[in-house]
């Protein structure tokens, strides 16, 4: 379909189709299971930890991969941004044989539930849990919603409003959240996830076919996968920060953590985050790079119009219904799978805590997704100010993600530390690196007539290796707090500490 064409009847018909097909599937996979629910925590949040490594695998991936990293790194066009997927790999093998058995080890609902029996007190449980309900809120959900909205518009050639888009996805992720809990969340997560990366493969190679697969005429630095030291990715920065922010993104973040959780043993879990790895390393660097080059080629520098562009180029009208159907239910998955382990933070780390025992967390969990879908919807607009979607959101991921390595790092390679120590290095840690983003780092030219945001700041230093320069800050700080603040030794137990030998 071409921009500003009217909407093809066949498309529309074959949209709601796919829709329709797969809400059945999700209601019939659910039906067929067990149906005795008991309001537990643990049935609500993690599945009952019924999931075979399939749904584990599904569930990570779409939880991960929405229309952010398609219409996002599609939208940086040029495949050096290939490598925040490829180095997931490592973070995923880390999750699989480092913390996956610490957290069924701890019987963890939560990521945070681990760092409160690590400390021997619920205030670094709190302070986290907080970063992490913020985040979703003010970040992850509404980016979700604004994302497959525009790439909806962008795709359609309409000139809608973003949020009618972005209302009907919030509503029936909120209905998946609130009927079904992570179960239903995973389910649909796989067979949207089945079908997307099909298509997904298939607009690649449609893509090369447009252009003959001639990549002449496409700048080299767009090509390249060596990134110079004014790139968005510098080459030696895949061996500073890049590392800690994976093994922070897939092995410490509720919203990916909680999907790995679901299985009913360490072994089922751990095949799923593996099979999770496979597709990772196989599948996603293709998807998220290259139609967005081709896209440069074809369309000039569109950002993050260039996914849609692309997609509505290559494939058939009929087709191109097919693919926004499963991206739209890959959309509503992914929002789903945010907004259930928004509640599950609510509701194990503060509701039960502080307000009052929750006896049933089915209802707790319709009442807060109704809130949370409505705050999401309403942020929606603040995203289109953005000049690239995943620009900003690795700006803002950088807020939180390293302080809340460091309270797990510390945490469980020493001992002896107190939670108010490890809440002291974590709030120094996102004071200084906002104090780097938001105040000293400078915008400035890369390519002609595009702005590029560098995050040069203290020492020249790019915002990647700033983050582990963040990370060691809090570090130093929580140990340092520790000792002369509330008089106590940390002793370093290393390997013991994480497999719990010491």
């Amino acid at each position: 379909m071409q921009q500003g064409a009217p909407i093809d009847w066949l498309q529309a018909v074959v949209f709601v189709a796919i829709i329709a097909l797969l809400g059945l599937a999700t209601f019939w996979k659910l039906r067929s299971g067990p149906r005795e629910h008991d309001g537990s925590s643990r049935d609500v949040f993690l599945a009952g930890g019924g999931l075979s490594w399939l749904y584990v695998a599904g569930a990570i991936t779409i939880t991960n991969l929405s229309t952010e990293q398609l219409v996002g790194m599609n939208g940086g066009q040029m495949l050096l941004l290939a490598w925040w997927e490829i180095c997931g790999f490592v973070g995923l093998m880390i999750l699989a044989f480092v913390f996956v058995p610490v957290y069924y080890r701890n019987n963890c609902t939560t990521v945070t539930e681990l760092l409160e029996r690590r400390y021997g007190g619920g205030s670094i449980r709190t302070v986290i849990s907080a970063l992490f309900l913020i985040g979703n809120i003010l970040i992850y959900l509404p980016a979700s919603l604004y994302s497959g909205s525009l790439f909806l518009k962008s795709m359609l050639g309409v000139d809608w409003p973003l949020l009618w888009f972005a209302v009907p996805m919030a509503i029936i992720a909120a209905i998946y959240t609130i009927s079904g809990g992570l179960k239903a969340v995973a389910v649909v997560d796989t067979f949207s996830g089945i079908g997307m990366l099909a298509m997904a493969l298939l607009v690649v190679i449609l893509a090369l076919n447009a252009i003959d697969w001639d990549f002449s005429g496409i700048p080299t630095e767009r090509l390249s996968m060596i990134g110079s030291t004014d790139s968005q990715i510098p080459f030696h920065t895949l061996f500073t920060g890049m590392l800690f922010i994976q093994i922070f993104y897939w092995s410490t973040n509720q919203n990916i953590t909680q999907k790995a959780m679901t299985a009913p043993t360490v072994k089922e879990a751990q095949k799923g985050v593996l099979a999770a790895a496979a597709i990772r390393i196989l599948v996603i660097p293709l998807i998220v790079a290259v139609p967005g080059v081709v896209a440069y080629k074809l369309f000039g520098p569109i950002g993050d119009k260039s996914y849609g562009r692309i997609v509505a180029h290559v494939l058939p009208t009929w087709l191109s219904g097919a693919f926004a159907s499963l991206m739209i239910a890959a959309v509503i998955a992914h929002t789903a799978a945010i907004l259930n382990s928004s509640v599950a933070l609510y509701s194990v780390d503060f509701h039960d805590k502080f307000i009052a025992r929750v006896k049933n967390h089915w209802r707790l969990a319709a009442t807060v997704s109704v809130i949370l879908t409505i705050t999401s919807v309403l942020i929606v607009p603040a995203f289109e100010s953005a000049k690239s979607i995943i620009d900003l959101l690795q700006q803002l991921n950088g807020l939180s993600s390293m302080p809340i390595l460091s309270a797990f790092i510390v945490g469980l390679l020493f001992r002896n530390v107190d939670a108010r120590a490890a809440v002291i290095g974590l709030v120094f840690g996102v004071a200084a690196y906002a104090l780097h983003t938001f105040v000293l780092y400078k915008p400035d030219t890369l390519y002609a007539g595009e702005t590029f945001y560098q995050h040069i700041g203290l020492g020249g230093l790019h915002y990647i290796d700033i983050m582990l320069v963040t990370l060691i800050g809090c570090i130093a700080v929580a140990l340092g707090s520790n000792r002369m603040l509330f008089g106590k030794q940390a002793r370093y137990v290393g390997w013991k500490g994480v497999t719990g030998t010491d």
